[in-house]
């Protein structure tokens, strides 16, 4: 089902692209290599990934992204080392309503190592709020494993640009889990789950090249709903580190 819906989705992003009289479009690959892999709270590896990705966005306002986990290290013997654990394809749509920034978008999550693949369907709302400040919710359903309300994210953004290379961002973020999603990596209940820290700064090499880093700290709201790994849970690094290069073409 979720592959129907993945190619549904992306016919509709090419008829989408083909009505525009000249395609106009912007490409960007980036290479991340990061000290752990970490999603929504829960620890897939706590030690070394790269994550690929490259993202094409079209100016009428479609968009296709390819994103992938690879892990170098392989989380004490608990997944083999040196191959993709995870494959994300997102079709997108987005425009701006006034003062907000509206999307809409399918994920679909391929697992080539195994694990149980699925897709979910999203709403992102945005908006600038005042001198570098700006404020975004993501909520996402799940629309093949757990064909249910899944996960919803707050986050608070403040970006301020040190020289006209070098930039710095600062971010906090809260999340809201839904009861099968959590209950589905080892907690009791649906509520709220996780709250994040952000750091980074980037900086422009040429106007193709840039580069980034950062630091990230992520833990509980609610330790019944997020648990550690010696709870049964999946909560299991806290302070993970992010170096990356992208190249816009």
């Amino acid at each position: 089902m979720k592959r129907i819906i993945t190619l549904a989705a992306a016919m509709v992003l090419l008829i989408g692209m083909a009505v525009t009289p000249v395609l106009a479009a912007e490409a960007t690959a980036e290479i991340d290599f990061s000290s752990a892999y970490v999603w929504r709270g829960q620890t897939f590896n706590d030690g070394l990934v790269m994550q690929p990705s490259i993202d094409v966005a079209a100016k009428n306002g479609f968009g296709v992204n390819v994103w992938g986990n690879y892990d170098i290290d392989d989380y004490d013997d608990s997944l083999d080392s040196n191959e993709f654990s995870e494959i994300d394809l997102t079709v997108s749509y987005g425009r701006t309503l006034g003062k907000v920034d509206v999307g809409v978008g399918v994920i679909s999550y391929l697992f080539p190592a195994g694990g149980s693949e699925t897709a979910e369907v999203y709403l992102s709302l945005g908006m600038g709020i005042a001198g570098g400040l700006s404020t975004e919710l993501d909520i996402y359903y799940d629309i093949d494993a757990i064909d249910a309300f899944t996960y919803a994210n707050l986050s608070l953004a403040y970006a301020y640009d040190i020289t006209d290379k070098l930039n710095l961002e600062a971010g906090a973020a809260i999340g809201y889990a839904g009861e099968d999603f959590s209950q589905a990596a080892g907690g009791d209940d649906g509520g709220l789950y996780d709250y994040t820290l952000s750091l980074s700064l980037g900086y422009t090499i040429t106007d193709a090249w840039s580069a980034s880093a950062g630091v990230t700290y992520v833990n509980a709201l609610d330790d019944d709903n997020l648990k550690e790994v010696e709870d049964g849970g999946l909560l299991d690094t806290n302070t993970y580190f992010t170096v990356g290069v992208a190249y816009a073409f």
